[in-house]
C-alpha cells in the first residue's frame, strides 16, 4: 500500500476506536492480526502482553471501553511509509491525566 492508503487506514482506526465501533476497528485487522501493548501485560499477565487474532482484538476493546466508557484518542503526529504506520496520540481516559503513546501498525495487504 502507498503512503497515503496508510494514511488514511490509521486515520480509519483512529475514527472507529473514538467512536468505540470495535466491528469496524477489528475490521482493519487480518485474521491472524497481533496487538502488543504493555496495558495487555498488566491486565493480562498470561498473555505476555500479546494478543493474537479478530477475536482476541474484539474482545480486548469491547472489555477496555466498558471499563472506560469515556476513553478516547487524540491524533498528534501520524507518519508512513508503504509498510507501516507510526502513530502518536494523547489517550485520554477518565480520571486520568492525559498519557501520550506511540503505536506502529505494520500493514500488508490492506489490512494491519
Amino acid at each position: 500500500m502507498s503512503a497515503s492508503e496508510n494514511f488514511s487506514l490509521a486515520r480509519a482506526w483512529l475514527k472507529a476506536f473514538n467512536a468505540h465501533d470495535v466491528t469496524a476497528l477489528v475490521a482493519l485487522y487480518a485474521e491472524d492480526a497481533t496487538h502488543t501493548s504493555p496495558k495487555i501485560r498488566v491486565l493480562h499477565p498470561e498473555t505476555g502482553g500479546r494478543l493474537v487474532g479478530r477475536p482476541a482484538l474484539e474482545r480486548w476493546w469491547r472489555d477496555a471501553i466498558a471499563r472506560l466508557p469515556g476513553l478516547r484518542y487524540e491524533e498528534t503526529a501520524l507518519t508512513a511509509d508503504g509498510d507501516r504506520v507510526f502513530m502518536e496520540y494523547l489517550r485520554h481516559a477518565p480520571a486520568e491525566a492525559p498519557l501520550p503513546v506511540a503505536e506502529v501498525l505494520e500493514v500488508k495487504g490492506g489490512r494491519i
